[in-house]
């Protein structure tokens, strides 16, 4: 790959699943978020978005300078059709920035019923070719997210061969789905539940035993152990160390997958991003993403990391042993404000911990703060012993202020 001597501006794009989500994004840094109406989006199992708050969604980001980008990139079918005019209207009425389609026949409906609405091309069309980038261009298309399944270096050809006005956004950090770019059928024939139209249960994740009744004894090099094999589960997505690299291809948006995960992910996966990607702009010759920043992506609930097809063929982005978690950080409180004049921090718990506990502070654009949670009181100013009633009001004596939603966190 041909490094550019002019970067495009890098774009934070982080997920949305409902109003908390959003919220975690946008006082983390995201750029824009992405996120589904009740219709027509790919994650049918978050809450989402109802035209009302939808509305509310983006009156939030645009006062903050942020856009938001609405998914309508499921495959309907012939009955789902005449619904489709209602969806894309509550988008505009709304003030949705873009629409994220896969459908070439929901594109032209776009079109029809929205002539003025961006349009960005889902990467479940799974376009991996300078060719169908530039035709989808031809047919209206802002923006193409391209295939996961393309290299640095075939994206920085398809920078190089499609028009300048065509954005360019890529997956870098989340769950991967090990069908091609998400074109999973397999919840479908299993279960009954289509992944193309936001359904999926994720198979891929569980673990499976192998069985050839004709040849006993003869040698499958799979492995298996008492549990099964999870032979088709794909370890996550994280590219935080290559920035640099990402803005030399020519991409434009850095897209965080997980509108299915908690605040907290949303909330350090997108200050992490954040602060990698001013850190890259503020010196784009001498890129070093400093230690601390690194480290924030794994103080979330993760599987185990790889950079998937960026580098070329992956040769270790399958992970044979679980389809469980690694989760070593709790999210415990999220500050709500600070009271000056006694010195406390006012918090909300999230989950239970006691008095004494060591923590991490992470403040909005912040690195974390390690602070010994030795004095806590509860909503009427009496010393307690621990936080073990959900989502109660609680202080700890602090001497100096942090910023409303700063994340107080615990290493397990």
């Amino acid at each position: 790959m041909t490094a550019n001597k002019y970067f495009r501006p890098l774009e934070v794009l982080s997920p949305a699943g409902d109003t908390e989500r959003l919220e975690a994004a946008l006082d983390f840094g995201a750029d824009a978020v992405y996120l589904g109406g009740r219709m027509f989006g790919m994650r049918a199992a978050s809450p989402n978005f109802t035209p009302e708050q939808l509305k509310a969604a983006c009156d939030m980001a645009h006062s903050m300078g942020r856009r938001v980008y609405q998914t309508m990139n499921t495959l309907p079918r012939n009955n789902e059709i005449p619904l489709l005019e209602g969806a894309v209207n509550d988008a505009v009425s709304a003030g949705v920035d873009a629409l994220i389609v896969n459908d070439v026949g929901v594109l032209s409906l776009v079109k029809k019923y929205a002539p003025g609405m961006e349009i960005h091309i889902s990467t479940q069309t799974g376009v991996v070719n300078y060719v169908t980038a530039t035709e989808l261009y031809n047919m209206g298309a802002k923006r193409v997210v391209l295939a996961r399944e393309l290299s640095l270096d075939e994206i920085a050809e398809i920078r190089a061969k499609t028009p300048a006005e065509l954005e360019i956004e890529v997956f870098v950090h989340g769950a991967m789905c090990m069908s091609f770019s998400g074109r999973c059928l397999i919840s479908d024939y299993m279960i009954g539940r289509d992944a193309n139209r936001g359904e999926c249960a994720q198979p891929c994740r569980w673990g499976y035993h192998l069985m050839e009744e004709k040849r006993p004894g003869e040698f499958f090099p799979i492995f298996e152990d008492e549990r099964g094999t999870f032979i088709l589960n794909a370890k996550d997505l994280c590219m935080i160390d290559h920035i640099d690299k990402l803005a030399a291809a020519g991409v434009d948006s850095l897209k965080i997958e997980g509108r299915a995960k908690s605040s907290y992910y949303v909330s350090v996966i997108t200050n992490a991003y954040r602060r990698a990607v001013d850190i890259f702009l503020a010196d784009p010759e001498h890129f070093s993403l400093p230690k601390a920043i690194h480290d924030e992506v794994f103080k979330v609930s993760h599987r185990a990391y790889c950079t998937g097809f960026f580098f070329g063929h992956p040769k270790d982005c399958q992970y044979y042993e679980s389809s469980g978690y690694i989760r070593d950080w709790d999210a415990a409180a999220i500050v709500t404000g600070y009271d000056e004049e006694n010195g406390l921090l006012q918090c909300v718990q999230r989950n239970k911990f006691l008095r004494g506990t060591k923590a991490e502070l992470l403040e909005p654009g912040g690195e974390p703060v390690e602070m010994a949670l030795d004095e806590l009181f509860d909503e009427n100013g009496e010393p307690i012993e621990d936080t073990r009633h959900a989502a109660m009001k609680f202080s700890i004596k602090c001497a100096r202020p942090f910023k409303k939603h700063t994340i107080i966190r615990i290493e397990k």
